[in-house]
């Protein structure tokens, strides 16, 4: 194999449909099969097609240019809207010889420049059928106002079969779409949530093949979702954030052989009622009596007379913009692994906790019989555990139709291990039940493996708790009345987050959410999107505004999200200081949460406030610098060190103890150099000394929790860092693994032995923020990381840490730049490491002092280190330093 691109990406996303974006960027990864490849030139030539594919002329091509870029901005004639283009780049080896190219494609939207032409539909208030009583129906009384979604119907004729079918469409609320009855696209719970008050994502879908000469149908069903339904924990605004109901906006795009183009759009002909949802809340559950199908609704031929007019408003409101990332879908079922009775109900265990819902085979379950499913993520005493879902009732009702009609719901999502069947006539067997797993659709790029089994299912817990709360924002949890955006909880994990999977979009779209929810004063908001709950941001909360950004620009090269940002950025800082003149912050502080949830300390909060002071002034002056903004990083550099002098002075003592000395504490001091430099090997022992004196055993919460691990090995003491790892006892991630855990609790005390559960108004089994060890897992364990000034993997480290327990340990992370992996093993007193570089990326390996052999890709013995692949640069009293070239390559190692 030759240099080859691949991976290749417009706006981080592949081949998106209904690009929004006038000037994109194009990015690619590298791979090669020559150890020593690098890209010495790229070329990208953009097309315009025509609704065959075929091309319509050059639209940019940028022509030869040196360099080994790998994200690009387009150049070209302006886009057009409503146009595929197909695109290419190519590349040049470190030979100069061109390499294998490589295509894709991309289709743009409305580019903001079109008008749309459809109105907003409804269903007509005055059309309501009468109402009668409450007669025993599966509904508690927070559901019993819930209104039925809503079927939407239009039918059309075309006079030939189209060339090109598109679809445009959005929901205030949730939807899904068929045309003439087959689903378009496989998007959930679309548009998705973004802050209604400011913008409303549509979706584009390529129809061509379901629409034909003819009669033709356009079918919705449109639910509250995040616009009316139950959101958050607000019991005196627990609904109607945005709106009182649902609503849809559509337009269809069809283009004829004859180069006409006929427009169906949301208008006076939509006709609406309910169909067999009887309600459906991404809280509460859904219900559905399958009796009430209609099958063929939303095909041609179906008499629809009877159906009201739906109601139309105005376009107004919210901007409809293209959608910016990969929405939710179905990711993976999961089969019940076995069924349990429970009295007169079933409890169905599907041993992971995961977020989405239950499909369930009705095969020969008689009409009429009614079934409820309960959600849960534990159990007590061998029963169904919900006490924490609060007022989340998280059930789904479904009576059969006689006709082995299967039940799915479609307009809500729970956060369950088991489920608890009541109804089922006879004996319920698990091959009836499949779990189907919801997130948003974020291609997963790392993946980690430990020879441990506690260590390899503490990452399997850590993976399932992203994709869990990663569903449309990044939530807090997926399954009690809450599922917000808390910003804390992101910037803490995100590290994390960003080695297992591609978020570049998904975190980018959701900032532009923070910035939003910012008041006049510069104070972002605890949580985004933004509800009720709109006071200043607490420290670490409010400061995601500045980190989220910031780490998105160190790991993708990505520039843009952060000069959106910036603004913002700068404004949140000033807020601080425009607050807290004596630069301890101490004043405007919101909630001020502290170290949330930490055990067995007391950090101060105006010592976990004052240091996100200094760090966030710090990265502003960091980002000013990345955007040639060079006053403004004098202004905050400066700022960013005065805060640092004003900490030492009110919280470091004589002997470098922080405050009262907590883990966290410590760990915020020498993480972020607010301890002065004489002081630091004093701090650090003080750390050391109250871990070990615990008998290896944590304390930090929400905000230390991140920087143990890495303080730890950055400052010498990887053995207690590992010892933590591998701690079993409360309070540590081996607790909730060896009780049953398969994803991150939001609690160290979530459950204990002693105590049992926790307080049932906060203690969620979901919950990915105590999970950022991952990212030490990554960088100290598995060793893949960049440069301390490096952005996008340009400069890569490799620093793996043997450690104890552990017989192997191995990471493959797809960077933006290409595939990085390392791979440790023991070989009795040895260690093997295996390791690949991306083309035109070398690398510095750092090793504890020792001697290395190095072997070829082909298995032949160096003659020497100097010769090989793997070179040997530096030999310290401590440590070894190596470059490694691009390419895959084998050493031994043996440590002093």
């Amino acid at each position: 194999m030759t240099l080859s691109p691949y991976s290749l990406q417009v706006e981080h996303r592949p081949s998106p449909l209904g690009l929004d974006e006038p000037w994109p960027r194009l990015g690619w990864k590298l791979t090669s099969d020559r150890n020593g490849d690098a890209q010495t030139a790229w070329r990208a030539v953009v097309e315009r097609l025509g609704p065959r594919g075929e091309s319509l002329g050059t639209a940019w091509d940028s022509g030869w240019c040196d360099g080994a870029d790998q994200l690009v901005t387009y150049a070209g004639e302006a886009l057009s809207p409503f146009t595929r283009y197909a695109w290419r780049v190519s590349l040049r080896d470190v030979d100069g010889s061109e390499g294998a190219g490589a295509e894709s494609w991309f289709e743009t939207g409305f580019l903001g420049r079109v008008p749309w032409t459809a109105h907003w539909a409804r269903r007509d208030p005055r059309a309501v059928p009468p109402m009668d009583p409450p007669s025993g129906t599966p509904r508690s009384w927070t559901t019993m106002m819930l209104t039925p979604p809503r079927q939407f119907r239009r039918s059309f004729s075309l006079p030939a079969t189209p060339v090109r079918a598109r679809v445009y469409v959005s929901a205030r609320g949730i939807y899904r779409l068929t045309v003439n009855g087959r689903r378009a696209g496989r998007d959930e719970l679309t548009p998705g949530w973004t802050d209604y008050r400011h913008r409303v994502q549509y979706q584009v879908y390529d129809v061509t093949e379901a629409v034909r000469a003819g009669e033709n149908v356009i079918g919705a069903v449109v639910g509250d979702g995040w616009w009316s339904g139950f959101v958050g924990f607000d019991a005196r605004h627990h609904a109607q954030h945005y709106g009182t109901e649902p609503e849809l906006i559509a337009e269809l795009r069809v283009e004829l052989d004859d180069g006409s183009t006929v427009h169906v759009t949301t208008d006076d002909q939509w006709r609406e009622r309910p169909g067999e949802i009887e309600f459906a809340d991404l809280l509460m559950g859904e219900a559905q009596d399958l009796r009430r199908r209609r099958p063929g609704w939303d095909t041609p031929g179906f008499d629809a007379s009877d159906w009201p007019l739906a109601k139309l408003g105005e376009l107004g409101g919210p901007e409809l913009v293209g959608t910016m990332d990969e929405p939710v879908r179905v990711t993976d079922e999961l089969p019940a692994l076995s069924v349990t009775g429970d009295g007169d109900a079933w409890l169905v265990d599907f041993g992971q906790n995961l977020v989405g819902r239950a499909r369930l085979s009705l095969e020969g379950v008689p009409a009429g019989t009614v079934l409820r499913l309960r959600h849960g993520e534990i159990l007590e005493e061998g029963h169904l555990y919900t006490a924490n879902l609060r007022t989340a009732e998280a059930t789904d009702w479904v009576v059969a139709d006689g006709e082995g009609t299967p039940f799915e719901p479609m307009f809500t999502t729970h956060g369950f291990r088991y489920i608890e069947v009541t109804g089922w006539p006879g004996e319920l067997e698990a091959t009836r039940l499949t779990a189907v797993v919801l997130h948003s659709d974020t291609t997963m790029v790392g993946e980690l493996h430990a020879s441990a089994p506690m260590v390899e299912q503490l990452i399997s817990n850590i993976r399932w708790g992203q994709r869990g709360n990663f569903v449309s924002v990044p939530t807090d949890c997926p399954q009690r009345d809450e599922r917000l955006g808390w910003t804390a909880d992101c910037q803490v994990f995100l590290p994390t987050a960003t080695y297992n999977a591609d978020v570049a979009a998904f975190m980018s779209r959701w900032m532009l959410d923070v910035v939003d929810g910012q008041d006049a004063d510069g104070a972002f908001p605890d949580v985004a999107p933004l509800l009720v709950m709109d006071r200043e941001g607490a420290p670490a909360w409010g400061d995601g505004g500045v980190v989220v950004p910031h780490h998105l620009w160190r790991t993708y090269g990505d520039l843009r999200v952060l000069g959106r940002c910036f603004p913002a950025m700068k404004a949140w800082v000033d807020h601080i200081e425009r607050h807290n003149p004596s630069l301890l912050w101490e004043h405007a502080t919101g909630n001020n949460y502290g170290d949330w949830l930490q055990v067995d300390a007391d950090t101060p909060r105006e010592v976990v406030a004052t240091a996100y002071f200094a760090r966030s002034a710090e990265l502003v002056a960091e980002s000013a610098r990345a955007l040639g903004e060079e006053a403004d990083a004098s202004r905050y550099a400066g700022l960013a060190a005065r805060v640092r002098e004003a900490f030492a002075e009110a919280f470091v003592s004589a002997d470098g103890r922080v405050g009262p000395g907590t883990q966290t504490a410590q760990l915020l001091g020498l993480a972020w150099d607010l301890v002065p430099e004489d002081r630091r090997q004093a701090a650090f022992a003080l750390l050391c000394a109250d871990i070990e004196g615990r008998k290896v055993r944590l304390t930090t919460g929400f905000v230390g929790v991140s920087l143990l691990c890495p303080v730890l090995t950055e400052w010498g003491r990887p053995d207690l860092a590992f010892g933590l790892l591998h701690q079993e006892e409360y309070p540590s991630w081996g607790y909730s693994v060896r009780h049953g855990a398969t994803t991150i609790w939001e609690r160290w005390d979530g459950w204990t032995e002693e105590r049992g559960f926790q307080s049932v108004g906060m203690n969620s089994f979901n919950h990915y923020s105590l999970g950022s060890v991952g990212a030490w897992l990554w960088r100290y364990v598995a060793g893949i990381d960049q440069a301390p000034g490096s952005v996008g993997f340009a400069d890569i480290v490799l620093r793996p840490h043997i450690g104890p327990a552990m017989d192997w340990f191995s990471g493959r992370f797809d960077s933006p730049r290409g595939l990085i992996a390392l791979r440790w093993e023991r070989r009795g007193r040895d260690i093997g490491i295996e390791v690949e570089v991306p083309p035109g990326r070398p690398a510095r390996m750092r090793l504890d002092a020792g001697t290395v052999e190095v072997r070829e890709a082909t298995g032949e013995v160096a003659p020497t280190a100097q010769q090989s692949p793997v070179r040997v640069v530096g030999h310290g009293e401590r440590h070894l330093l190596l470059d490694v070239e691009p390419g895959h390559h084998f050493l031994t190692w043996a440590p002093a």
